[in-house]
């Protein structure tokens, strides 16, 4: 009996520790989405116990979305998946961090200059101003999350001037310093071009999830953003209710 109650101890220590050490590879980006699980009976090999351990704990990884199991196949890294609400203005890092993946910002492109006629119509503006554009990356893991491009008008926020925007991304700046009043969303599904492709790290054509945003303040237009995608990695939810009469 003594020896029974051993045993599954040691089943559950077993179970806890393949949960453990898989999840930690996977969290820490040294799995990639679309690497492949060892096999059950080299995972029993590898730590001394039964396939039905292994199996238990595989099948634990499952369903809490780090891995898929294809029939045949094996089991495989997922690629996450994050949800975005449509009506929120929210912040990738969160979005991420909710992913449990470690999270890292990039500034790739940062240039003051007179607002061309396409960025007016992006903001919204039609008087003659200055803007700033920015693009960025924002990463879950060792993986490009989306791709940001950014405009924002120097005569709403002239402090962004002032702003590296090296070590902070703009989305989170700017709702600490400006007070928006009303946004705009626009969802729309393309193919990824030669630019995003590479931004994000998947073929020309893949498909793509572009979230456009415009916020004002005071109705003054503030910024216009273009978050695009990979379309496999993104979910976009929104919770409603019936109107009333």
């Amino acid at each position: 009996m003594a020896a029974n109650e051993t045993s599954e101890a040691e089943g559950e220590t077993l179970h806890q520790r393949i949960l453990s050490d898989i999840s930690d590879r996977i969290l820490s980006g040294a799995w990639v989405p679309g690497h492949r699980i060892p096999f059950e009976h080299e995972l029993a090999t590898q730590y001394g116990c039964s396939r039905m351990t292994v199996n238990k704990a595989l099948s634990q990884l499952a369903k809490a979305g780090l891995i898929e199991r294809r029939r045949r196949s094996g089991s495989f890294v997922r690629q996450p998946q994050s949800q975005a609400a449509v009506l929120e203005i929210h912040d990738i890092r969160v979005e991420v961090e909710a992913l449990g993946l470690p999270y890292r910002y990039e500034l790739e492109r940062r240039d003051k200059r007179r607002a061309t006629a396409q960025d007016r119509a992006l903001l919204g503006v039609q008087a003659p101003s200055a803007v700033l554009m920015l693009e960025c990356r924002h990463f879950a893991g060792t993986r490009p999350f989306c791709h940001e491009a950014r405009l924002i008008s120097l005569a709403a926020v002239p402090d962004a001037i002032d702003e590296p925007f090296k070590t902070i991304a703009p989305g989170p700046w700017l709702v600490a310093r400006v007070p928006w009043s009303a946004a705009e969303h626009r969802i729309r599904a393309t193919a990824a071009d030669a630019g995003i492709a590479a931004a994000l790290d998947i073929a020309v054509g893949s498909p793509c999830l572009v979230i456009e945003r415009r916020t004002w303040s005071a109705e003054h237009p503030v910024t216009h953003v273009r978050f695009t995608y990979a379309a496999e990695s993104h979910a976009l939810v929104a919770r409603f209710t019936p109107s009333q009469a």
